[in-house]
């Protein structure tokens, strides 16, 4: 009994130690695994280019600058847009609010007109000052030195990220090769090498897949919504369906967010409930359809993963990297199981992720 509750507690405090070396080494791991991914992305474009007599060197900085263009192009032609949305979700959320507390046509009851009395009043008693004293309020001015330099601060760091994950994707494109002949050559047994480019192998498939896929759907999804929400008359329709489409990446909270959004910004525009109703019904349906029919008939019920294990990774990623964590969780969750399914004393485990 002592020998099982020591290994216990000693599995116990390995995992607690890996969890904090996770959230130690966030700002390295976090730009590692995008570069991954932008690199299992890019790597057959880049390959093709050189079956084409391109350079490799060429072809990967080609692919790279491709990217950032289309990026950039993109947000700068959604840029006032989405200012103008920013501008007004706030206001929209406390209409919708305030509609869904009184129903629709009806007026303030006395109830309340007495509740927002006492509360003026309370509110003119904590602020007047006492008789005879006058009331001094210093209010601090806008520093044009403190606002630039917390606001280059946070654009330095992410423009620091942006660069690190570039550098990385273009040295993973120029040395691909290269990195699969050294994992397979620190490895001991024939054997074991065998087991090691068979790994290797079904990462790159699942991740290719997977990135092919989710590219295809969120690309239906974007054009799906702008069209139905275009239909429906909601202003910002081509911004909405962006958006849904980006945030069709992240299982069960990204169509969350996009409805909860949309059903403010369609009450604001509308008024009305039943038309934000029917706006957020729309996403919702489109996000439904998509993922219990499209993406399981794309991706095969050989290939797909156990939900509740997905779920779960989710909100062990959120809690160890935050959003990054939930961008990045299923890809992280694939690549697990690819390397559970082929390694004999973790086939438990993969057979657990697996559908």
């Amino acid at each position: 009994m002592s020998i099982s509750l020591a290994k216990a507690a000693y599995t116990l405090l390995i995992v607690a130690i890996v969890i904090l070396l996770l959230q130690f080494m966030q700002p390295v791991l976090i730009p590692l695994v995008l570069a991954a991914l932008l690199f299992y992305a890019l790597d057959p474009a880049v390959d093709g280019l050189e079956r084409h007599h391109v350079p490799r060197t060429i072809g990967a900085a080609l692919m790279l600058v491709m990217v950032l263009s289309a990026c950039g192009a993109l947000a700068y032609s959604l840029q006032g847009q989405a200012m103008t949305v920013i501008d007004e979700l706030p206001a929209g959320a406390r209409k919708l609010a305030a509609s869904l507390r009184r129903p629709s046509g009806a007026d303030p009851g006395a109830l309340e007109k007495v509740q927002e009395a006492a509360e003026a009043l309370q509110s003119a008693d904590k602020t007047a000052p006492p008789k005879g004293v006058m009331r001094v309020q210093v209010e601090e001015g806008f520093r044009p030195a403190t606002f630039f330099w917390s606001s280059s601060v946070g654009l330095a760091s992410a423009m620091n990220q942006l660069v690190m994950v570039m550098f990385l994707t273009y040295f993973m494109l120029l040395s691909d090769q290269l990195f699969k002949r050294k994992m397979v050559e620190v490895v001991g047994t024939l054997s074991e090498k065998k087991t090691t480019v068979r790994v290797l192998e079904d990462i790159a498939t699942s991740i290719e897949r997977f990135i092919k896929i989710q590219i295809l759907t969120s690309t239906i999804v974007a054009l799906v919504t702008w069209g139905a929400l275009w239909a429906l008359g909601l202003e910002q329709a081509a911004l909405w369906g962006l958006l849904a489409g980006i945030l069709n990446s992240i299982p069960y909270y990204g169509p969350l967010v996009v409805t909860a959004g949309l059903s403010i910004v369609a009450y604001l525009q509308f008024g009305t409930v039943p038309m934000t109703a029917a706006v957020a019904g729309v996403s919702l349906l489109i996000t439904t359809l998509e993922g219990f029919l499209l993406t399981p008939l794309l991706i095969g019920r050989a290939s797909s993963m156990n939900q509740v294990a997905v779920f779960a990774g989710l909100l062990f990623w959120s809690w160890v990297w935050g959003v990054w964590g939930i961008l990045l969780a299923v890809p992280m969750m694939m690549v697990l199981k690819a390397i559970c399914d082929h390694v004999e004393a973790l086939e438990p485990v993969g057979h657990f992720l697996g559908d």
